[in-house]
């Protein structure tokens, strides 16, 4: 690896800091600056307790002192602080049970949609002009229009309650087929859109034409050098969308009653859990720019004629 490339990755790292450090910021005083507070919706909580509850989660200190408390524990020990609402439970462990679950889902569903995207892609551009080209685009358009929580709500109402073959609860693994379709749909047509248009592109260049030319088999043409330069553009896409996926799926989840991230989260806004909001805000932010940065530093892995400035 040259040198320019690794003073590439180190400049962009040194932004995903910086910019993972203004969320946490901004998220901190944001949720601090909303009127009310964690325990007024509690019941029956005089004046008295109410600040003795205060003084017990540092809440009476002086604001300026609580965002250096709340990022020194992040820093030090990755540590978002107690739930106001989970009592005895922490807002790390709360998060890290629903990843799992949110990340199993997300990432099956990006893997899914990158398969299939690819797949009708390269299949459209090679067959343009016809009908199964024109279905596809068809197809995908309709899909890429249709937002997740009505595609979710459409396959739910067809699925689980007209026709009673899978479950509307994704509490199960068979429930979480549902949550998976809806997740996949807009990032497979989106990336089957993508990749035809990539395709017909190197489909046209120079050292395609050369190739043929030299008697190179058409299945090496494809598989060897078409498709794989037309996969760049796939890549500067798929990095995001895991991350948009896995935050993505709030909505989702909360529709097929996912014990997910997006529940917590959900949960959390409505209970005024301020540090669980703040903690879960900031783990998202931080996925997307962490994926962003590994889909720049894929560029050059997939092209070497990429020149990394």
């Amino acid at each position: 690896m040259s040198s320019k490339t690794l003073l590439y990755i180190l400049k962009r790292m040194v932004l995903a800091v910086l910019t993972v450090w203004v969320v946490i910021t901004v998220t901190f005083f944001v949720m601090h600056a909303v009127p009310g507070g964690p325990f007024v919706g509690e019941k029956a909580v005089s004046p008295a307790a109410q600040a003795a509850l205060e003084a017990k989660y540092g809440l009476d200190k002086p604001t300026s002192q609580q965002y250096l408390t709340y990022l020194s524990d992040i820093v030090t020990r990755l540590d978002f602080g107690p739930s106001l609402k989970q009592r005895g439970r922490t807002v790390t462990d709360i998060i890290a049970e629903g990843m799992r679950t949110s990340i199993k889902l997300g990432a099956v569903a990006a893997f899914s949609a990158l398969a299939v995207g690819v797949v009708l892609g390269a299949v459209a551009a090679l067959r343009r002009n016809t009908v199964l080209d024109r279905a596809v685009m068809v197809i995908t358009t309709a899909f890429v229009s249709m937002p997740s929580f009505i595609m979710g709500t459409l396959l739910l109402a067809l699925f689980a309650v007209r026709l009673r073959i899978l479950p509307a609860n994704g509490t199960t693994a068979q429930g979480l087929i549902l949550p998976i379709i809806t997740l996949a749909l807009y990032p497979a047509a989106y990336i089957t859109r993508l990749t035809r248009s990539s395709m017909l592109d190197v489909l046209g260049q120079d050292y395609i034409r050369t190739a043929r030319a030299k008697g190179v088999s058409g299945v090496k043409i494809i598989f060897g050098h078409a498709l794989k330069n037309a996969m760049i553009p796939v890549i500067t896409y798929f990095g995001p969308m895991l991350a948009y996926i896995v935050t993505g799926s709030l909505v989702v989840e909360r529709i097929f009653s996912v014990p997910g991230i997006g529940r917590a989260f959900v949960t959390s806004i409505t209970n005024r859990d301020y540090p669980m909001v703040m903690g879960t805000t900031i783990v998202l932010a931080t996925l997307i720019v962490v994926m962003n940065l590994v889909s720049d530093i894929l560029y050059k892995v997939v092209d070497p004629r990429i020149n990394l400035e």
